[in-house]
């Protein structure tokens, strides 16, 4: 089997045909490219490299999970790396980033009640919102 017909067997990878892509990198459109971050792996604050595929680090709250481990820590954009998360691999976030093409709108909505988080209506009472 020679080296085409191998890629082939494989299937297309995540990127296109793009060498310098990673597998979780996709092919953002120009617009979506620039002031995204850094491309490289970089360490957060707790110390622990994002943007490696190493899912386990000794720093990482994941590795040291208690009761008392409050999830919020691991939330923000020092969690996620702007190009190479395996999210970006969704067909919603394949055709927004990829092809512009904007997500669908309503399809997490509840089809009869307002199940928007509370602090989204601040200053409307209940009996305002009916």
């Amino acid at each position: 089997m020679n080296e085409d017909n191998e890629q082939q067997s494989k299937g297309p990878s995540a990127g296109g045909d793009d060498p310098e892509l990673d597998p979780y990198e996709i092919n953002f459109l120009p617009q979506f490219r620039s002031g995204r971050g850094p491309r490289a792996p970089f360490v957060n604050s707790s110390g622990v490299v994002i943007g490696d595929h190493m899912y386990e680090s000794p720093n990482s709250p994941l590795s040291n999970w208690t009761a008392e481990t409050d999830p919020a820590i691991m939330a923000g954009s020092e969690w996620v790396h702007p190009f190479k998360d395996v999210g970006f691999l969704t067909g919603e976030n394949r055709d927004y980033f990829e092809q512009g093409i904007g997500p669908q709108g309503g399809i997490f909505t509840h089809p009869e009640h307002n199940a928007a988080f509370e602090a989204m209506n601040e200053g409307v009472s209940e009996d305002d919102s009916q």
